[in-house]
């Protein structure tokens, strides 16, 4: 069995989802993951943010404009009229639990709630769209058997034993439908993965299920080796490794979720990436496979902070690194990159939130300097030490670009680099011209 997931753009229209109903209904029988139509969850989003602001009438007027615009994809979908006005039930349903939910007490466990109804949706339109053209689909409700622990860490044996017993219950099915993103918590609260999710939902119920493989659709032919939105002539990566995916998906490469790689790695089920526009071309393949000595991919993150700690009482003592590391983790704020001297120490991170906070206990130790609007540019590949020559080319490809900081020999995959915000496309276009001969 196959597990295909499906992203809010390729369920985003009437004839999108009529085009992944084609793809889905192969004679075999796989499991099918949707996300939200595109738009959906941002417009729940806003919804959710008239609640906490009192603003009902802000919240209603959201509300019929999502209403509005699933009538319209139902006229669409659907051939009869029966299953049109199933399919409006059960889109209303779901909005007028929404309606109900506009009062006075507005609190995080209602938001979690809101943004759980798109993925119904979805799946509920699919599943009555696949019973009209005669398909004996099932929905198994990922309320029913995706729960993540008291740590907000996906239940692994729980998933594994729930999709199981609701397999062997519907085992005469042709095919399996569930959402992505949403899930129960610890406490059987309604909650979620977080925004793409979905991705991790796809990679979670393969790995319970020892899939054959994992697909994500989207609207992209896989991976490339550069941002297309910045580079030209980016060419799609055939193949690549898990911890290189990883690294790229961490690093910008916005067509995969970084939490997706792992479930698969582990259980070694192949990940495509395939693009529901081009359902023929051939995409990219993540395995466990490695490609040695071939850099295959650049990737940029942005909005990055570099923070600089200065101080001569680093030089020689023992435990300065740990103190400074603890600031940040009091905080709950990852670092990306770090780099050490004698008398320094250099980091980035991708969330500001609590940076006055962090540099204020920081200044107990050191000179503080802050560097804003910072690019990591991520260079990924079979990056082992004893591959001569890779580095200096990664290096000269920018020589005409100041770099604040280089992180290499932290995984055998990954030279990273610290680059203003500025000169990022001259960065990124240059890195293609000499890695990749692209102009």
């Amino acid at each position: 069995m196959k597990v295909l997931k499906f992203g809010g753009t390729s369920v985003g229209s009437a004839q999108r989802m009529k085009d992944v109903a084609g793809l889905i209904c192969n004679g075999k029988q796989n499991f099918i993951v949707l996300s939200a139509m595109s738009g959906t969850t941002n417009s729940l989003v806003e919804i959710s943010d008239y609640l906490y602001k009192n603003n009902h009438d802000g919240a209603n007027e959201a509300i019929n404009r999502l209403s509005e615009k699933y009538t319209g994809v139902i006229q669409e979908l659907y051939n009869t009229q029966e299953y049109k006005n199933k399919a409006n039930e059960l889109v209303m349903s779901y909005l007028n639990y929404i309606r109900s939910l506009v009062k006075d007490l507005f609190t995080l466990f209602e938001e979690r709630v809101i943004l759980a109804q798109g993925e119904l949706m979805s799946t509920g339109m699919m599943n009555l769209y696949l019973h009209e053209t005669g398909v004996n689909s099932v929905i198994l409700p990922a309320l029913d058997f995706m729960r993540t622990d008291k740590n907000a860490e996906p239940d692994l044996v729980y998933i594994k034993k729930k999709l199981s017993d609701l397999l062997k219950q519907y085992s005469d099915a042709d095919l399996y439908i569930t959402q992505g993103f949403i899930c129960r918590n610890a406490y059987g609260e309604i909650d979620n993965l977080q925004r793409g999710g979905s991705d991790y939902t796809a990679s979670l119920v393969g790995s319970a299920i020892q899939a054959e493989e994992i697909q994500i659709w989207t609207d992209i032919d896989g991976m490339h080796n550069n941002d297309p939105r910045v580079v030209e002539n980016t060419l799609p990566v055939r193949h690549l490794n898990f911890d290189e995916a990883a690294e790229l998906a961490y690093f910008g490469a916005k067509i995969l979720h970084p939490t997706c790689i792992l479930p698969a790695k582990i259980k070694n089920i192949p990940v495509r990436l395939l693009n529901t526009m081009q359902p023929d071309a051939p995409g990219t393949t993540i395995s466990n496979e490695l490609e040695k000595g071939k850099i295959k991919a650049v990737a940029a993150k942005d909005n990055i902070t570099s923070i600089k700690i200065k101080s001569g009482r680093m030089l020689l003592a023992t435990g300065f690194l740990r103190k400074v590391f603890e600031i940040f983790e009091t905080y709950r704020t990852p670092i990306d990159m770090v780099t050490t001297s004698e008398v320094g120490v250099s980091v980035t991170i991708d969330n500001a939130k609590h940076l006055d906070e962090i540099v204020d206990n920081l200044k107990k130790y050191g000179t503080v300097t802050i560097d804003n609007d910072m690019v990591i540019v991520c260079v990924v590949g079979d990056l082992e030490w004893e591959n001569v020559g890779f580095e200096a080319k990664i290096v000269s490809a920018l020589k005409d670009i100041p770099v604040r900081m280089i992180s290499y020999g932290g995984s055998n995959y990954n030279v990273s680099l610290l680059i203003r915000g500025s000169d990022k496309k001259r960065a990124l276009q240059a890195l293609s011209k000499y890695l990749f001969g692209l102009d």
